[in-house]
């Protein structure tokens, strides 16, 4: 069993993690989006768009018997996710380095996919998944602009018809003085898809 996580819930703490500048998926977040990707054991996972590599690591815990791939372009992002597969102690972690879709190139097709950040290469990349997604696979797009969530709408609904989503919006408790007050983070819009068998 992981040390540093030794729960069976997904929602590690954020502050577990290796952090810099980078984007990082939060804690409420990651737990939806690990809910709609329904992992088993046994999948291939491709975490498009890592960051720090939060959400790769909460799939390489719940995958344990499976691989997660964890595709970042930012050299910044890549050094976070090795010092987070490392400080967690995973082994069915691998770190590529480069942005997709051409990163994708060569990873054995995946079970389930998770993109949270596309480079502006949204479509291309939305196409190569519906191309490599294994029957029965699923996809869960995290989006915060309102852009991104109409343009991952339109093309997942192009590629799987059925398309279910949900935006969060989550508030943590702060203290101010004395007293306590709750301060809003960003909404997150996450989309998820099945490829039909």
């Amino acid at each position: 069993m992981n040390s540093r996580w030794i729960y069976r819930t997904p929602g590690i703490s954020d502050e577990l993690f290796v952090r810099g500048n980078v984007p990082m998926t939060k804690e409420e977040v990651r737990v939806i989006t690990l809910a709609k990707a329904r992992m088993a054991p046994h999948h291939i996972v491709w975490d498009i768009g890592a960051g720090t590599g939060s959400l790769s690591i909460e799939a390489a815990l719940q995958a344990a018997g499976g691989f997660v791939y964890a595709v970042e372009r930012s050299p910044v992002g890549v050094y976070l996710i090795q010092s987070n597969r490392k400080a967690f102690g995973l082994d069915n972690l691998k770190v590529i380095e480069g942005a997709a879709p051409e990163a994708l190139d060569g990873l054995p097709d995946p079970d389930r996919v998770f993109v949270g950040g596309s480079g502006g290469h949204l479509a291309g990349i939305l196409e190569s998944i519906h191309q490599r997604l294994l029957p029965g696979g699923r996809i869960v797009v995290n989006a915060v602009t309102l852009e991104t969530a109409a343009q991952t709408l339109e093309l997942l609904q192009q590629f799987y018809g059925a398309v279910d989503a949900v935006q969060i919006s989550v508030a943590r408790l702060v203290k101010a003085g004395a007293s306590h007050l709750l301060k809003g983070m960003n909404p997150v819009t996450v989309l998820s898809a099945e490829k039909r068998l």
